[in-house]
């Protein structure tokens, strides 16, 4: 590294230092010149005189001419004042969201313009032609450290500022799915200093993950905030109505388990996620399928039977009681004919149809059924809670 910069100081170190206060009464006008050009040239840097911006670029090009005539009137100056101040400018130039393609631009056009002027200076005999090589040298020397310091400086705050957007993003995941419900305008406040346009309405997608063993993360659009350091991941889909959204959620999602919980407003996200959370303990059960991303809004009378299983059983010790006095087997073929019929309007021929079994077996088996619970099949609601435990039971 010291050899490299002691090769890109070599041509300061052979130029005569006279030659800088030679070069100073011309400063002035090859500023102008090259300021003219850069505005002409690139529309960006185009704006009235008193704006502060073209201000700025006055004083760049000021600074890089009167930093490169400095370094040879002093050839033991360091490159490190052009590297910290040209880096600060990179970093400024990447905090105000511009494009480092508009400076790189300017800094070329301030190399060709100073050029011709120096050049000229050597026709008009102000420059000696014997060091004009070895000032041409200096200078790209000169520009391609303030290139590459504006690179470095440029790239080191975009890394800061994606860091403090990917930490305001963290924090605003969690405030939307806080249990405490935050405010909207705290909310939009967060929203707004994350970049992230504030949506109408949202939805929380939980899903069983291994991507911590080979980081193949999901490919989510650029709006939805994600994590996926614990278990299960979770991702916030705003809008979950909007176009494409749909397809998005199960393309990235594909082949794994998870759980869309249902369409909330910005406050309530929490409930989202809980609902969410609800469905994915059932899709591990295979209570509900987990091949594909499971819609808690597709569910809900599932999710329903589901809150309080307990209350269930008790359901079914009171209604269902008389079919453990069968054996086995045939308590499940009654067990299946008695809630195909309560869901078939009891109607013995579809009951039929939708088991596959002769008309005759199932009034057979409905006889049985008659025998065993008597006049509470004629009861109606004894039938809907009925109907209500045989689903569990199934679903288990």
């Amino acid at each position: 590294m010291r050899q490299t910069q002691e090769l890109a100081d070599e041509p300061f170190s052979r130029i005569p230092p006279e030659l800088a206060h030679h070069l100073r009464p011309f400063l002035d006008a090859i500023r102008k010149e090259v300021v003219a050009a850069i505005q002409a040239e690139i529309p960006e840097y185009d704006r009235p005189t008193n704006d502060t911006y073209t201000k700025t670029i006055h004083t760049g090009v000021e600074l890089g001419l009167n930093l490169l005539l400095d370094r040879l009137s002093t050839p033991g100056i360091s490159a490190r004042e052009v590297i910290n101040i040209y880096r600060g400018i990179g970093r400024g130039e990447a905090r105000e969201g511009r494009s480092l393609d508009s400076f790189q631009g300017a800094l070329r056009i301030g190399a060709r313009i100073s050029w011709r002027r120096i050049v000229s200076l050597a026709d008009a005999d102000v420059l000696p032609r014997e060091v004009l090589g070895l000032l041409g040298e200096a200078a790209l020397v000169h520009i391609d450290e303030i290139a590459t310091a504006t690179s470095a400086g440029y790239a080191e705050a975009q890394l800061h500022l994606a860091g403090e957007l990917q930490r305001r993003r963290l924090r605003l995941f969690d405030m939307l799915i806080a249990e405490q419900p935050p405010t909207e305008e705290a909310i939009r406040d967060l929203a707004h200093a994350a970049h992230w346009p504030v949506p109408a309405s949202l939805a929380v997608v939980v899903v069983d993950h291994h991507w911590e063993r080979d980081t193949l993360y999901p490919i989510l659009p650029p709006d939805f905030l994600a994590r996926f350091d614990q278990r299960p991941g979770c991702i916030v889909v705003p809008d979950p109505g909007g176009p494409g959204r749909t397809r998005a959620v199960d393309s990235a999602l594909q082949g794994h388990r998870a759980a869309l919980g249902p369409t909330v407003q910005l406050t309530e996200g929490a409930r989202s996620l809980r609902w969410a959370m609800d469905a994915l303990t059932l899709a591990r059960r295979d209570v509900l399928p987990g091949g594909e991303v499971v819609r808690c809004s597709e569910n809900l009378a599932t999710m329903l039977l589901f809150q309080d299983e307990a209350l269930v059983d008790a359901l079914a010790e009171r209604h269902l009681g008389p079919l453990e006095r069968m054996r086995p087997p045939y308590r499940a073929r009654l067990a299946d004919t008695l809630l195909c019929w309560l869901q078939c309007s009891r109607n013995a021929n579809e009951v039929a149809g939708r088991l596959g079994i002769h008309p005759q077996t199932v009034r057979y088996r409905l006889r049985q059924l008659d025998e065993l619970f008597g006049d509470r099949l004629q009861d109606p609601d004894a039938r809907f809670e009925m109907e209500l435990a045989l689903r569990v039971q199934q679903l288990r």
